[in-house]
């Protein structure tokens, strides 16, 4: 018994020795390993910062900010590990490393599909700055100004104050309206004349009044009679207005039928009520 414990002990004390052994020779090895590890991990943190730094005039939304600085600092991370591993002469671990986390990331893709998918849509959306927070938008059916745009969904509050979420996916996968992207748009509105109007002065009349009260592009004004209605003569005017929402457009809408209504009553100009025929049995 006594002569077996001898044995183990001294095979104990072999097997120390050949791992201190093995320990001093790779002293040179661990220690660049070691830097490699520490230099990847301090520009990962480095490249963290700028990531964000940079991101901040191009994507508004500091969830989708922060995690594409921090997919790009993992990345960095990894790779020291792996060379590192490398240094080290850890081939079949490295093996081992990079086959479990091949497996690893193909079952949690499987698993987090939907939530990935919404993700790589968010950025998708900031990256091609197509959405923003603030911008007044439509989309699925829904219309409202962008309070929030995460990592899974879009929230937009409507008109009615009410708060609508979207999944991020459902709105890359659809089409969608944004007045945000441009400061221009064009304002349409239609009304009717009595047939004892001038035509040519109420044209002259309507285009003036509109390029007194809305100068954007006053050479893009545009009046067009439409029609002979049942009791005046139709016409559409459409001109360009200063606007990044739907309220500026209906609110510039809304001036011009005011100031319209006001110039036609000073020109005495009649905008007849729809003649309705009373048919009555003898």
């Amino acid at each position: 018994m006594k002569e077996q414990i001898s044995i183990s002990l001294k095979n104990l004390l072999d097997k120390l020795i050949n791992w201190l052994d093995l320990l001093i020779v790779n002293i040179p090895n661990i220690v660049l390993a070691v830097l490699v590890f520490a230099l990847a991990y301090y520009i990962s943190q480095k490249l963290h910062a700028w990531t964000i730094k940079l991101l901040r005039n191009r994507i508004r939304q500091s969830s989708i900010r922060n995690l594409i600085a921090s997919l790009i600092s993992i990345i960095t991370v990894v790779i020291g590990i792996f060379l590192a591993l490398g240094i080290l002469n850890l081939d079949k671990a490295l093996n081992s490393l990079i086959a479990g986390a091949g497996v690893a990331g193909l079952a949690v893709g499987l698993a987090l599909q939907g939530t990935l998918a919404n993700t790589f849509a968010g950025i998708s959306l900031a990256l091609k700055n197509v959405i923003n927070i603030g911008d007044f938008i439509e989309t699925n059916g829904f219309a409202g100004t962008v309070e929030d745009i995460s990592l899974r969904h879009t929230k937009i509050k409507t008109a009615d104050n009410n708060i609508v979420i979207i999944p991020n996916s459902i709105v890359s996968d659809n089409p969608f309206k944004n007045f945000g992207l441009t400061k221009d748009v064009r304002v349409t509105i239609e009304c009717g004349v009595g047939y004892e109007s001038d035509l040519r002065a109420v044209e002259k009349i309507s285009i003036d009044v509109i390029k007194e009260y809305f100068s954007h592009r006053k050479e893009e004004v545009e009046f067009h009679y439409l029609s002979f209605g049942d009791s005046s003569i139709n016409f559409q005017m459409r001109f360009w207005v200063l606007a990044n929402n739907n309220t500026s457009l209906l609110k510039a809408r809304s001036e011009a039928i005011v100031h319209l209504k006001e110039r036609f009553d000073k020109e005495n100009i009649n905008i007849p009520y729809p003649i309705t025929q009373m048919l009555t049995d003898n």
